[in-house]
């Protein structure tokens, strides 16, 4: 049977099933009007993530969802598969027999294949799990293996991020990675496809590319994936052959004879299908591009406030207003779990006093410098100065503190305030010294792209000051000068300095199916992440942070803050699958 007959039929079935679920009290009941209102937000919350995830995608978007998961690129496959680009493998990548957590290890959703996509990015593979559950497209691990390779790396050196709504169009420069290595989805695919996730040392890359050409053009399509998304490779990205389904006719953008493109060619083309795939990686919105999936975007729309900024109006001017409206609510309308419930998260779908007092602190932000009494009392999170809604990042950089947190853990209280940081000029003179290892440069030594070790003292991660500047990462210098250069003219040298320890913010949506937290993964909780905010803030108003984000002081949180902040962060999940 067509899996998109099946796909349809569970559809219905889901319509069908999902409204003995709804529920409505009395409390909600104020006039015939507000009640219908009421119970049909209700019946929208509760579907709409159905429909949205059961419609068929685009062709692209499937074909880009194959190579997302396709385990073949990997160099352990290469290495392991003697020349036949079709070998089922005798044994896979020891790495993969279990899926690593903060806790417990889970089973292996790929053991006995090698890496792919979906290794570090899962969405509902484990959720039936005891200790796992569903997550919006990252792991469980705080820091994920690596394949073995001779340069010994076991992990990679940051978090792996969620990828939901990762790639949403912005109005500042475009910059992907916690770093700003890539400007652009489909460079980050081919870095990762060719890195050191999938195995391949920096000198490996020529190889790499081979092999992966070499994969695409010589699939039988007799495998799982095949069988299901219409064939061979090179059958379906010519897309010309009658017998290929409809949707999965790709447009002819997307077309390429594989058997006449160089490998390079081969690779620029699989790597825009995933990409298409990637860009289709979102939260719910509506038909006019407004979230409505979480407990929160449910309060804005029962008490008719904003979702979104206004044409032409700044985020931050957005979320300014936002606070305004809602501090003038005669008698907000609260979210109960009689207006929808979660089924992936075991917490109630609401929106409550204590949700609403988080979102004030969230945003309140000081308009001068934070006075003795303001720090004592607290209240002020100056969260959306980064984390702005709707999106709930700027997308841009900050050193929140977290790499002189790790350093100083390991190496005593100050230590990374000692820490040795050559100026440009220093850096310039030997790159295999002090830059990450690159195809030019296969043997750098990268310690300020490392996790630090009490056995490796010196060695740390330092985020963008590993890009900025880089010879061997062109792309993204352009854009990162414009946004480091405040005060023009700028030079690089006295730019160098700004980018330590500065990583990308990360989106706060469905923070619940994306833990543990930070680019090292070393909070496990939103009440850690808050406290390590009052403590950070408290340091950086004491000039404690080196190169701290000027946002960082402006951040003054009590004990009494950390629930309701909480409550908020909470109120931002939803349902994603």
């Amino acid at each position: 049977m067509d899996l998109r007959l099946v796909k349809a039929s569970i559809c219905v079935l889901l319509f069908i099933g999902v409204l003995p679920v709804i529920f409505f009290s009395s409390a909600d009941i104020g006039s015939s009007d507000s009640y219908r209102r009421d119970s049909l937000l209700a019946i929208e919350y509760q579907l709409t993530d159905n429909f949205t995830q059961e419609e068929s995608d685009p062709p692209e978007v499937a074909i880009g969802e194959r190579l997302f998961l396709e385990t073949r690129f990997a160099q352990f496959f290469f290495a392991n598969s003697d020349g036949d680009v079709n070998k089922v493998l005798e044994t896979g990548d020891p790495i993969l027999e279990i899926t690593e957590t903060t806790n417990s290890p889970l089973p292996g959703i790929f053991a006995g294949q090698s890496i792919n996509c979906r290794t570090c990015h899962l969405v509902d593979e484990l959720k039936e799990e005891s200790g796992g559950g569903n997550r919006s497209y990252s792991d469980f691990a705080r820091r994920t293996l690596l394949p073995l390779r001779s340069d010994n790396k076991l992990r990679t050196v940051r978090n792996s991020p969620p990828l939901v709504n990762s790639t949403l169009s912005r109005k500042s420069s475009f910059f992907l990675h916690f770093d700003g290595e890539f400007t652009t989805t489909e460079e980050l695919v081919i870095g990762t496809f060719t890195g050191r996730n999938f195995g391949w040392l920096p000198n490996e890359k020529s190889i790499a590319i081979k092999h992966i050409a070499d994969v695409i053009r010589g699939d039988d399509g007799n495998g799982e994936l095949a069988r299901e998304f219409g064939g061979a490779y090179k059958v379906v990205l010519k897309g010309i052959d009658p017998n290929i389904l409809e949707d999965l006719r790709l447009p002819e953008e997307f077309r390429i004879d594989v058997d006449k493109a160089s490998d390079r060619q081969v690779l620029k083309a699989i790597s825009k299908l995933v990409a298409a795939y990637v860009d289709s990686l979102l939260f719910v919105q509506d038909e006019s591009g407004e979230f409505e999936g979480s407990p929160y975007d449910l309060f804005l729309n029962k008490n008719g406030l904003p979702r979104k900024p206004s044409q032409g109006e700044t985020d931050s001017s957005y979320n300014r207003r936002l606070l305004q409206l809602i501090n003038n609510l005669p008698s907000p309308v609260f979210v109960t779990s009689a207006n929808a419930n979660f089924q992936t998260h075991s917490q109630d779908f609401v929106f409550g006093s204590l949700e609403l007092e988080g979102l004030k602190i969230f945003l309140a932000q000081p308009t001068t410098s934070l006075t003795q009494e303001q720090i004592a009392r607290g209240g002020i999170g100056n969260c959306a100065a980064c984390h702005s809604a709707p999106n709930f990042t700027d997308f841009l950089f900050h050193n929140t503190g977290e790499t002189q947190d790790e350093y100083d853990t390991i190496f005593g209280e100050g230590a990374f305030m000692q820490l040795f940081i050559p100026d440009l000029k220093t850096r310039r003179t030997d790159y295999n010294a002090f830059l990450p290892p690159t195809e030019k440069h296969p043997t750098a030594q990268g310690p300020f792209q490392d996790i630090p070790s009490k056995d490796t003292p010196g060695r740390t991660d330092l985020g963008l000051w590993n890009v900025f500047a880089n010879p061997d990462i062109p792309s993204p210098q352009k854009m990162l000068r414009k946004f480091l250069c405040d005060r023009p003219p700028c030079s690089k040298g006295s730019m160098l300095p700004k980018t330590i320890a500065r990583f990308k913010t990360p989106g706060l949506r469905d923070l619940g199916h994306s833990a543990p937290y930070f680019h090292t993964g070393r909070k496990e909780t939103l009440e850690d992440i808050v406290k390590f905010y009052a403590r950070f803030g408290d340091l950086a108003r004491k000039n404690m942070v080196r190169n701290a984000a000027p946002e960082l002081g402006a951040i003054a949180l009590s004990p009494d803050d950390v629930s309701p902040l909480v409550a908020f962060l909470r109120a931002l999940n939803e349902d994603y699958e």
